[in-house]
C-alpha cells in the first residue's frame, strides 16, 4: 500500500483568527468520546493528527486543511498530515487504517460516503476521531464529534437571499425555473437543499416550479447536468440558481450562459464564495448574484484545536463545533475576507 503524502505544520493568521468564530458544545463525557478513544490527555510531546479530505484538491478543503495547518503551528509540537481521498470510500476505509498503523495521535475525516462511518469509527479504534463537514455515526447510531456548518440553516440563508432577489426581479413564478444542483444521496445537501427550498418560498411568496438536479458536486457535473435542464424547459425565461455547494452552482450558473441565456435572467446564489466571486473580481456581468461565505479555515482549526485538548488535557470532545456564515455579493466580498480561486 502507498503512504500518504505527508504535510509539516504551516501558518496562517487569517485561518487562525476564523477559528475564532467557532463555537463548541460539551457533551460532559470524561473519560470516552464518540470513536472510542479513552485518551486520559497525559501526551506532552509531539502530536500527529490525520486530516483525511474528500475532494481535497477543491479550494473549500484545501482552504479547511491551511486551518488545520495554522492552528497547529500556534498549538505548538503538533503535526498534520494531509490525505486527499478524492471520491473513494475504499481508498478512505483503507488510508484510515494506514494512518493507524503509523500511530498517529488523532484523526479528523470527511468521509466521501457517508455510509462507511461505522467502517471508519471502528478502523480508528481508541484514536480519538472527529468527522468533519458531513456527519458520521457509529454502527449503533451514536455520532463522532463533529466540526463544521448547520447545514439546514445555510440552506435557509441562501434560499431567503434568492427569494429575495426573485421578488425584486418582479419576475413570474410561470416563465420561472429553479435549478437546485446537488449531491442527492448526501444527508448536508439533503438538509441545504431543504433549507434553500423553505427560505425560497417565506421569501419569494411565489410557487416557483423546481427542477431537481443530481450531481457528483462538481464543476463539471453540474454544468453538463444542467444542459439536459435547459433542453426540457424551452418556454422557460429566468432561472433561479442554487446548489449544495459554489461548485454546483456556478457549474449551472456557466451552463444557463453558455445556452445563451442573459446574466439579468438568472439569480444564482452560491454556498462557499470561492468561486461565486471569480466573476466580481473579473469584473464581469454574471448570472452569480450572490453566496454565503463558508470559511474552511475555521473548520479545519476547530477539528484540530478539540483533538489537541482531548489528547493533552483529557478535554472531552465536543459533541458539535459549528462555524459562522455569512451572506456576501460583489460589493463586499473582499472585504469579508473571501479568497477567490
Amino acid at each position: 500500500m502507498k503512504r500518504s503524502t505527508r504535510t509539516l505544520t504551516g501558518t496562517s493568521a487569517a485561518a487562525v483568527a476564523a477559528a475564532l468564530a467557532l463555537t463548541g458544545c460539551s457533551s460532559g463525557q470524561t473519560s470516552t468520546d464518540s470513536s472510542g478513544g479513552t485518551s486520559t490527555g497525559s501526551k506532552s510531546g509531539q502530536i500527529t493528527i490525520a486530516y483525511l479530505q474528500k475532494q481535497g484538491d477543491q479550494q473549500y478543503f484545501i482552504d479547511e486543511a491551511n486551518g488545520a495547518k495554522a492552528a497547529a503551528a500556534k498549538l505548538g509540537k503538533v503535526k498534520i498530515v494531509t490525505v486527499n481521498l478524492g471520491t473513494d470510500s475504499n481508498k478512505a476505509i483503507s488510508d484510515i487504517g494506514t494512518e493507524v498503523g503509523q500511530k498517529v495521535d488523532g484523526i479528523a475525516v470527511v468521509v466521501p460516503d457517508q455510509k462507511i462511518g461505522p467502517q471508519i469509527i471502528q478502523a480508528a479504534g481508541n484514536i480519538p476521531l472527529v468527522s468533519s463537514d458531513d456527519p458520521i455515526s457509529d454502527g449503533s447510531g451514536k455520532p463522532a464529534p463533529f466540526a463544521g456548518f448547520d447545514s439546514v440553516k445555510m440552506g435557509t440563508e441562501v434560499g431567503t437571499k434568492a427569494g429575495e432577489l426573485f421578488k425584486a426581479a418582479g419576475w413570474k413564478a410561470a416563465d420561472t425555473r429553479v435549478i437546485a444542483a446537488y449531491q442527492e444521496g448526501l444527508s448536508d445537501c439533503q438538509q441545504r437543499e431543504q433549507g434553500e427550498e423553505k427560505g425560497f418560498a417565506a421569501a419569494s411568496g411565489a410557487k416557483v416550479p423546481i427542477v431537481k438536479v443530481g450531481t457528483d458536486n462538481s464543476v463539471v457535473d453540474a454544468q453538463n447536468k444542467t444542459g439536459a435542464v435547459i433542453t426540457a424547459n424551452q418556454n422557460v425565461k429566468h432561472w433561479v440558481v442554487w446548489g449544495c455547494n459554489d461548485e454546483n452552482e456556478t457549474g449551472a450558473v456557466t451552463a444557463l450562459q453558455n445556452g445563451d441565456f442573459a446574466p439579468a435572467d438568472i439569480i444564482g446564489v452560491g454556498l462557499g464564495a470561492y468561486l461565486t466571486c471569480k466573476d466580481w473580481t473579473a469584473k464581469k456581468e454574471s448570472g452569480n448574484k450572490a453566496a454565503l461565505f463558508i470559511d474552511g479555515h475555521a473548520v479545519g482549526a476547530a477539528a484540530v484545536n478539540a483533538l489537541v485538548a482531548k489528547i493533552r488535557n483529557g478535554t472531552p470532545l465536543p459533541p458539535q463545533s459549528i462555524a459562522k456564515t455569512a451572506l456576501v455579493d460583489a460589493s463586499n466580498y473582499a472585504k469579508a475576507g473571501v479568497q477567490c480561486t
